[in-house]
């Protein structure tokens, strides 16, 4: 399955991106003003982290539907350590709370769960090819 994501400059903010998703309009990115943005938008690395939270939380609120436990929510909070990224090491901290959740192995198995979410096998043990290439400007 082939997923096309669109991101264009806005011509009027210094780094501040918008990004079109198929049925979703709206999005943006930008960087912190630290990095010389605006700090209008979420950074490219929070929603790096973010989606692996979400898909975290997706997975087991699936299995939990699943094996018909009393799940009423989930809290995930993704702690990010970036400070040795230059040398090729990013560290995500995911905290989950299991709302309706008692039973302490059924927390733990939802936890072990969450590792088998798409994202976190995709982070950690797939290998991904970029290819970037540069398009032709119509018009010109």
């Amino acid at each position: 399955m082939k997923n096309s994501i669109e991101i264009v400059s806005e011509r009027n903010s210094i780094f501040r991106q918008r990004v079109r998703i198929e049925g979703f309009e709206d999005l943006y990115a930008d960087v912190p003003q630290a990095f010389g943005g605006e700090g209008s938008a979420p950074d490219p690395h929070d929603y790096f982290d973010l989606s692996l939270g979400a898909c975290k939380a997706i997975t087991a609120q699936m299995y939990a539907r699943r094996k018909q436990w009393p799940l009423e929510g989930i809290s995930v909070r993704v702690n990010r350590d970036d400070s040795e990224e230059r040398k090729g090491v990013y560290r995500l901290e995911v905290v989950m709370t299991f709302h309706g959740i008692d039973d302490a192995e059924q927390r733990e198995r939802l936890e072990e769960i969450s590792h088998k979410c798409p994202i976190h096998r995709l982070m950690t043990s797939a290998t991904v090819e970029v290819t970037t290439r540069s398009a032709a400007i119509l018009g010109a």
